[in-house]
């Protein structure tokens, strides 16, 4: 008789609390109608399920093409696919035939050009992407850039990293490639630049159009590089250079000063590439003597 009056009981809760998550689920309807911020609405958008009823109190709903989710003030054109396991937060803009790859993270008001692909795992933030860019897994873009100063006290200050990162159009940035945020000018990457792997990309710096970067490439704050220029493996850029249009630094190079000529340049520092070469071959007859 007891077991027979706890299995009466648990139904009369069940069915009460499957009544109160209906009425939640039309309250939140009234409250929220089917509109993605002020561009973007579309029809399909209603609570179902009890899952879909808690991601909802956030702010998040499911996104019909590809199951990922996204903040209900966000833009997204229909044809974008957002993976499961991918968020788009609030106020951001995705454009039309996007694809967001599992993992990844498009923080607030992100703006996303139309048939641009992110891979696995890539975190974007304080950021715009031009269209037609390759994004590929890993990639962190937006975050803070390192500078920090030493006050009278003798205390470590971080300074405001305040700017964005703007991306231009038919941009490729490789696995694991990490671009700050701009701290007194945005960070820029120029049309049709193409990044490699591993590659750090310091707060402030402007790259221009058509450039190469090979793998593990780093370029420190406030460097401003021309159009063309093609930056050979672990080639590394002091702060505050500029390099010229139209330049191409040999692998293993170093700059240490601003170079305005085009040309191939080599060696640490940096000089035209002629005179690297015979300073090394006259290094190799040196050692050859002794």
């Amino acid at each position: 008789m007891e077991i027979l009056v706890r299995r009466l009981a648990s139904t009369d809760v069940a069915r009460c609390l499957s009544t109160s998550l209906t009425r939640s689920a039309s309250n939140f309807r009234t409250r929220f109608p089917s509109q993605i911020g002020s561009l973007c609405s579309f029809s399909h958008f209603s609570v179902t399920s009890e899952g879909d009823a808690a991601v909802n109190c956030l702010g998040f709903r499911t996104w019909h093409n590809g199951g990922g989710t996204f903040h209900h003030s966000a833009c997204i054109e229909p044809t974008a696919v957002i993976e499961v396991g991918a968020v788009v937060h609030a106020k951001s803009v995705v454009g039309a035939s996007v694809h967001i790859g599992s993992g990844s993270v498009i923080g607030h008001a992100v703006t996303i050009g139309q048939s641009t692909k992110i891979g696995f795992n890539v975190a974007l933030s304080n950021c715009t992407v031009g269209d037609f860019c390759v994004i590929h897994n890993g990639v962190c873009i937006g975050q803070d850039g390192f500078g920090f100063f030493v006050n009278e006290h003798g205390t470590m200050k971080k300074k405001p990293q305040m700017l964005n990162v703007k991306i231009g159009t038919n941009v490729e940035i490789g696995s694991n490639t990490c671009i700050d945020r701009g701290s007194w000018r945005d960070t820029v990457i120029g049309n049709n630049t193409k990044i490699d792997n591993l590659v750090q990309i310091g707060h402030n710096v402007i790259i221009g159009d058509c450039c190469m970067l090979c793998g593990q490439v780093g370029i420190a704050g406030s460097v401003t590089i021309g159009d063309y220029v093609t930056l050979g493996g672990r080639v590394a850029i002091r702060d505050h250079v500029s390099v010229g249009s139209k330049v191409r630094l040999a692998a293993l190079s170093c700059v240490t000063k601003d170079i305005k000529e085009p040309g191939d340049y080599g060696g640490f520092p940096a000089i035209p590439i002629s005179a690297w070469r015979r300073q090394v071959a006259k290094h190799s007859q040196a050692s050859r003597k002794k």
